[in-house]
């Protein structure tokens, strides 16, 4: 069966810093009409960097919406034109001063399908050397590395709740053949 749905027109535009927002009239496959709302968001990319004693580098920073602190892999959005690979050596490089001799692809993830176009493209970044980290001027966050083993661990109680974190995480584990303490 298509499910697809037509746009009849859109009713609402609002442009934002980083998102823009667009609600539109569409045509439903039972031909109901009703709204839909999209945010328009540039896409972004998510890297776990491990390290060769087996800690993953975290970034926490206060995340407004929810007002709180959240530890999260390094990550950002894309700039207009820019590649994903690139910008994430870039957002590696700023967040936390490290560089890769060794990248793997984990993928790409709709972040939030129902309303979203974000797409978050994932890397894993290995044979790591320190640099200085050089953060946007804006932008203020502390670095730990943590075991792998005890990241796993905050997911499967829940601690860590950022879906880019935990599937970054998640795809690096599996990769690495390692289980999921959640796992039966």
């Amino acid at each position: 069966m298509d499910y697809t749905e037509k746009a009849l027109r859109r009713v609402n535009t609002f442009h934002g810093i980083i998102v823009d927002v667009e609600t539109d009239m569409v045509r439903l496959s039972n031909d109901q009409i009703t709204m839909r709302e999209v945010v328009r968001h540039p896409g972004g990319v998510c890297v776990a960097a491990l390290d060769a004693d087996g800690r993953v580098a975290m970034v926490r920073q206060f995340r407004y919406p929810f007002q709180t602190h959240l530890w999260e892999l390094p990550a950002g959005k894309l700039e207009p034109g820019e590649e994903p690979f690139p910008a994430a050596q870039r957002e590696l490089s700023e967040e936390t001063g490290l560089e890769a001799g060794r990248w793997t692809e984990l993928g790409a993830m709709y972040t939030s399908p129902g309303f979203s176009t974000e797409r978050l493209y994932l890397y894993l970044a290995e044979d790591l050397r320190q640099g200085e980290a050089h953060p946007d001027p804006n932008e203020f966050l502390d670095v730990a590395r943590v075991p792998l083993a005890e990241l796993l661990e905050r997911v499967d109680s829940g601690e860590l709740q950022d879906a880019k974190t935990v599937v970054g995480l998640l795809r690096t584990a599996h990769l690495r053949g390692i289980d999921f303490p959640g796992s039966v």
